[in-house]
């Protein structure tokens, strides 16, 4: 039951070039900053990302995307991103804009093992084209279909050899979906502690979904957008 391997490097054997990753993480909060920064390094191309953003153009994926290796972005929200903006205009990169909701529960399907979802949001809209719909009750919902990822890779801020995680505020919102949906799940955590000393009560991810884990290092803290007041 001892998942852990000892570092980024070692965590991520088994990417290769052309798989489909899910990458945790809202803004630049909660990525798994170690484990990109190893993918940059060994230089895997033609790859899928699914996350709920893209980084910024020297962190997070926008450092992936600097390097060519994202074929396809499938994201809720793009906008800090200067390169992917002009990958995207250019032809160089496939992007698929996905309602955030949406984006939410297609994971959530995944893990659950479910093929696919029902939801109202991005009916009538370019989202929907050549999708099926279907009525219920009266409404229209568009079909979705659950991601098929190789690989999820999230970062928590406390882990166990076992793999249960414990996430922190805002790094809760895509992390735990993630965690449950990729057919290898591998964890980077900020403090790996002994099994048996993590609160049952606290646990937001239990280890059956974890494969991998390691506690990463040198972590930034970044903040997207700094916003102060002028002195009064």
């Amino acid at each position: 039951m001892n998942k852990v391997v000892n570092n980024a490097e070692e965590a991520i054997k088994g990417i290769e070039d052309n798989m489909t990753l899910m990458l945790g993480g809202f803004g630049l909060c909660g990525i798994p900053e170690n484990c990109i920064t190893a993918l940059v390094k060994k230089g895997t191309k033609g790859l899928t990302c699914i996350s709920n953003n893209a980084g910024v153009d020297d962190f997070g994926i926008g450092l992936m995307l600097q390097k060519k290796q994202v074929k396809k972005m499938i994201s809720s929200y793009v906008g800090e991103n200067a390169e992917f903006e002009r990958q995207l205009l250019s032809g160089e990169l496939e992007v698929e804009l996905i309602p955030q909701g949406t984006l939410a529960t297609r994971c959530l399907a995944s893990g659950y093992g479910m093929p696919a979802i029902f939801t109202p949001a991005g009916v009538g809209t370019e989202v929907a084209d050549g999708k099926e719909t279907r009525v219920f009750n009266g409404k229209t919902y568009l079909m979705e279909y659950a991601f098929d990822a190789d690989f999820a890779i999230v970062k928590a801020w406390k882990g166990d050899a076992m793999g249960n995680l414990v996430f922190r505020s805002t790094s809760r919102n895509f992390n735990p979906l993630m965690a449950m949906a990729g057919k290898i799940t591998i964890a980077e955590v900020e403090e790996l502690v002994p099994v048996g000393s993590l609160d049952p009560d606290q646990v937001h991810t239990p280890g059956i979904y974890i494969h991998r884990i390691f506690e990463g290092k040198n972590y930034e803290k970044r903040i997207e957008q700094r916003t102060v007041r002028k002195k009064q």
